[in-house]
């Protein structure tokens, strides 16, 4: 087997979320224990910081991995979904998983699983064991876990970690997590484990009891990450008094100011429990994420004059900033360019964008994805909210045109769904 027949094993032969949305989402840890243990449960060799949350956690997770690789811990990242190589989501040191030990695990699950017939894991419990077993196999000092959806009922929620971090709850996924911020939070809050301290990234009335519960319930220290001021500048957001000095972020966007101060409560805490990471270290982390850990799709910029942003902004909490990202940023005239999953509840995107950026050019795309929605749909429904825009399906096609039309002295952002921007692979 070769490394593409193995991602065609993965992709093929499991249910997959990217694919089919909700149907691949198999609640419950049985098989994920299932898997370990047939594995040797590799999650228990090392230390985690387990991360989940609506927004955030993405750029939380890859900024809390560089801080501690500044740090000199050899350091384990498993996030998703991945923009264009599978291998994006396993990483030791920044470093992707190599092609040969994705290939030898398959190999040998396929093995396994023959003795186990009663085993039938999704792409998501598959690929979190290979992560584990992979960080094992490479001595990580530390491993980064991100979520994949929700927390109590996550695939990764079969770890014991060091530390537990929740960055915020927003109305997403509402069809298996729940329609209230409360019954997200609930879900979210499972991922807290006795004993094991948790840093909460924003504040919120509807959500602060479910936390501070299920803490008393695990007898968990709780910790609140405090307000950071910071500024935006052209390379990267500015934080002039933190208790590290000065840092600069080299993750843009205001909405990242959040995420800084996420990070900050996380590095307290990870000091108290007797990691050694100096100042110097967080702020050589912060100013290096996209290099050491090769983050994309943060407010990324991919083109100047004009400026043209990339951004993975796929709920309604995204857009909260997205939106106001969009009317700060200068340009004589902007155009916004996205596409969305088919199963995303757009309602609040759409009205976020006729309240705040009715002005603004749009262009409505289709992601190359099974779950992509048409963009002649998109269009459809966003008409119902007073929008209009230009249905161009391929969003390399779409890029093109609104460059084009907003001049040099304009700005362009793409936003929308991860295979939306996975689809500008060719611009890079």
């Amino acid at each position: 087997m070769n490394y593409d027949e193995s991602i065609e094993f993965l992709y093929n032969s499991l249910p997959v979320f990217q694919h089919i949305g909700p149907g691949a989402y198999k609640p419950g840890l049985e098989t994920s224990h299932a898997l370990a243990s047939l594995f040797g449960n590799p999650e228990r060799d090392y230390p985690c910081i387990h991360i989940a949350g609506t927004n955030g956690k993405g750029s939380t997770a890859h900024t809390i991995a560089a801080v501690l690789m500044c740090a000199g811990y050899k350091t384990g990242l498993y996030t998703s979904p991945h923009i264009y190589d599978f291998r994006e989501r396993i990483r030791v040191d920044g470093e992707k998983i190599p092609c040969k030990d994705v290939v030898d695990f398959v190999e040998r699950w396929m093995t396994v699983r023959g003795h186990h017939p009663e085993l039938s894991p999704s792409f998501f419990e598959l690929t979190s064991t290979l992560a584990f077993e992979y960080f094992k196999r490479c001595k990580v000092d530390v491993a980064v876990i991100e979520t994949g959806l929700g927390g109590r009922l996550d695939s990764t929620n079969i770890i014991t970690p060091a530390l537990s971090v929740i960055t915020n709850i927003s109305m997403d996924h509402t069809a298996l997590l729940g329609n209230t911020l409360e019954q997200i939070a609930y879900e979210k809050a499972g991922i807290i484990k006795h004993g094991v301290p948790v840093v909460i990234g924003e504040r919120s009335p509807e959500t602060d009891g479910v936390f501070i519960t299920k803490a008393s319930e695990e007898e968990s220290p709780i910790s609140f990450a405090s307000q950071v001021v910071g500024k935006v500048s052209d390379n990267g957001n500015i934080y002039p008094d933190t208790p590290f000095g000065i840092v600069r972020g080299e993750l843009q966007g205001e909405y990242q100011f959040k995420n800084a101060a996420t990070v900050f409560e996380v590095i307290k805490n990870l000091r108290q429990l007797g990691f050694e990471i100096t100042d110097s270290a967080v702020r050589e982390g912060m100013s290096r994420v996209v290099e050491l850990t090769h983050l994309f799709g943060r407010w990324s910029k991919i083109g100047e004059s004009p400026l043209t942003i990339a951004d993975t902004g796929h709920n309604c909490g995204g857009w909260n900033y997205l939106t106001d990202q969009v009317l700060q940023t200068p340009g004589d005239r902007k155009a916004i360019v996205m596409g969305f999953v088919a199963d995303k509840d757009l309602s609040v995107i759409l009205s976020h964008i006729a309240e705040s950026l009715a002005s603004v050019e749009l262009f409505f795309c289709t992601p190359s994805v099974p779950r992509g929605l048409k963009a002649s749909e998109l269009a459809l429904g966003a008409a119902a909210y007073g929008l209009h825009g230009e249905v161009v399906d391929d969003v390399n096609v779409a890029l093109a045109i609104a460059r084009e039309r907003v001049g040099e002295q304009g700005f362009v952002l793409v936003a929308g769904s991860n295979f939306l921007i996975a689809d500008l692979k060719e611009m890079f």
